[in-house]
This record gives C-alpha cells, sequence and structure tokens, in this order.
C-alpha cells in the first residue's frame, strides 16, 4: 500500500523499504519461539503494519486534488487501517494475545473482515484513480506542445474561441497576439537545430513569466506563437509582447549563440465581431507589417494604436 500510494505520486519506492519490514518481522519472530508461539513476533507485526498504512495514509494525502477526490476516500481507508493497527498494537502490548480487549475486538477474525472489506475497497478505488491519471496524462499530452510545454495549435484554438465568446458576453473585448522568432532560419542554420530549440524553449519560459495564470499561450507552428490575454486591449497586449521580449533578451544562452529578437501583431476583437479566426487573420497581417518595418516590434491591426 505504501509503495502503490508512493507511485501515485510518480515517486519510486526503494527496495530496501519494501525488504525491511517483512524482514525486521521475521527477525523478531524467530526470536519468539514460532514453533510453540502463533503469536511470535506478533508485536513488531503490529508495529510495521500500524508505521505502514500511516506512509500509505501521508502519501495518498499529498496527492494533488482532483475532480473525484477519489485520493481522499483512498486515504480515509488507509488512515481507518493505521489507526486500527495502532490500537492494535498497544491492547497487544498492554494484555496480549489472550486478552479479553484483544480476543473480543482485535482477534484474526475481527481483523480479517475489517482488513479485507478496506483493502477491497482501497484495491477498486487505487485502480480508479490510477485510470484517471493515466487519462489526465493523456489529455495532457494531446494538449500540450512536446518541447515548449504549451498549448498546442488545436488546444488553444478551442480554448480560446470559447474564451473570447466568454468574455464577449461580458460585453468585453480580448487581444490575440501574433509572435515570430526574428531571422529563426538563420540560426537554424548557423548553429544547429539544437540551438533553435534552445532559443523556442527560452521563448516559451519568456511567455510563461510574462502572463496570466488566466491567459492563453501555444505554440501556433514552428518558430510561431499565439498569445490570448482575455479582456486585454492593445494597449495591454503591447505591454505584454514588451515584457517577453525583455525577459527573452534576458535568458541565458548556449555558448556562441544570440537569441533572436521577435516581432508581433496584435488584433482585438469587437463588440460587433468576437470571431477568432478574424482576429488571427488581422494579426497576422500586422505580424508582417511589423517584419516589414525592421522587426523586433509590435504592431496593431488597428492603425490608430
Amino acid at each position: 500500500m505504501g509503495a502503490g500510494s508512493r507511485s501515485l505520486r510518480l515517486l519510486p519506492t526503494p527496495r530496501w523499504e519494501l525488504i525491511a519490514a517483512p524482514l525486521v518481522t521475521a527477525v523478531a519472530s524467530l526470536l519468539e519461539n514460532p514453533a510453540a508461539n502463533a503469536w511470535s513476533g506478533g508485536a513488531v507485526y503490529l508495529a510495521m503494519m500500524a508505521i505502514g498504512m500511516a506512509l500509505a495514509t501521508w502519501e495518498l494525502w499529498l496527492l494533488k486534488p482532483s475532480d473525484s477526490e477519489t485520493h481522499r476516500a483512498l486515504a480515509l481507508a488507509a488512515g481507518i487501517l493505521a489507526i486500527y493497527y495502532l490500537c492494535r498494537f498497544v491492547v497487544y502490548l498492554r494484555e496480549g494475545p489472550d486478552g479479553p480487549n484483544f480476543a473480543t475486538y482485535f482477534s484474526p477474525a475481527v481483523t480479517s473482515v475489517l482488513t479485507i472489506v478496506l483493502l477491497v475497497t482501497v484495491s477498486f478505488s487505487v485502480t480508479a484513480l490510477s485510470n484517471e491519471q493515466l487519462i489526465n496524462g493523456l489529455n495532457e499530452r494531446a494538449t500540450r506542445d512536446g518541447l515548449t510545454g504549451l498549448l498546442n495549435r488545436t488546444a488553444f484554438m478551442e480554448l480560446a474561441a470559447k474564451e473570447i465568446h466568454r468574455v464577449h458576453a461580458a460585453g468585453s473585448v480580448s487581444t490575440v497576439i501574433l509572435a515570430d522568432l526574428d531571422h529563426f532560419k538563420a540560426l537554424n542554420d548557423g548553429h544547429g537545430h539544437a540551438a533553435g530549440d534552445a532559443a523556442i524553449q527560452a521563448f516559451a519560459a519568456a511567455c510563461r513569466a510574462s502572463v496570466r495564470d488566466t491567459d492563453f499561450v501555444g505554440r501556433y507552428g514552428g518558430e510561431e506563437f499565439i498569445i490570448l490575454p482575455p479582456g486585454a486591449g492593445p494597449e495591454s497586449a503591447r505591454i505584454i509582447a514588451t515584457l517577453i521580449s525583455r525577459r527573452m533578451a534576458q535568458a541565458q544562452t548556449p555558448a556562441g549563440v544570440t537569441f533572436p529578437t521577435v516581432s508581433y501583431g496584435a488584433a482585438p476583437s469587437t463588440i460587433a465581431d468576437p470571431d477568432l479566426g478574424r482576429m488571427i487573420a488581422e494579426a497576422d497581417t500586422a505580424l508582417y507589417r511589423a517584419k516589414a518595418l525592421g522587426r523586433n516590434r509590435v504592431v496593431c491591426s488597428d492603425p490608430r494604436l
């Protein structure tokens, strides 16, 4: 249970931890004449069970909350077993296996029934939680770009379109920002694809450090990125783009490599037309204007801004 609970947090369990408790219990049993004593090593066994279930409870409690909250039920079941075995250990030390309370409340028969019920519950819950984590992991990989960890194009388009309409329904506007790394092909040709990948990852890191948790950032394709800060107007978008470029310029580079500057095209939604496709087309036109004007700048689709 302890190792299984730990694995749900993607943490390995050292082999010695799996061997230590059974080994210590076996040694304790050998020292108490197991041929004539059915409870030889009993105190150590009960203590190890309590410790093991307590560790499982702790590991399950440390899992990040999920929509199903399955891990909370698992932690509760493991905690009940940990408390039961701790009480069993204490009563065993006070009365021995033949004491009235131990024989009534903590006998092997009572323990077997409780353990079977809880372990069956826990086993099914662990399976459900493992499947849930697997599905979440697959969904995460399906929506994220492998190199940068940002949203991929498909996921961004789906999420951004919904967010733009939500913001529009609330009477506000949003701005799409297209970003393109300047002279990226020259970086790849001169220093290799590893340098290009490093530049892309540096820009992604600059984006994450510059936007809000509620903003959407995606890799649009190759060295091109797309950003949606919901509720932000063109001037706010310009500030965000400038901040990203400043952080990009401060990023640590591989030896002998200079990261490229970045050009941006921004396009706001309108109360009359909050269409993402139109916004991207206008942002793309503005991006070409930024490059034509010398690159390393932000150009808005609205000529007044």
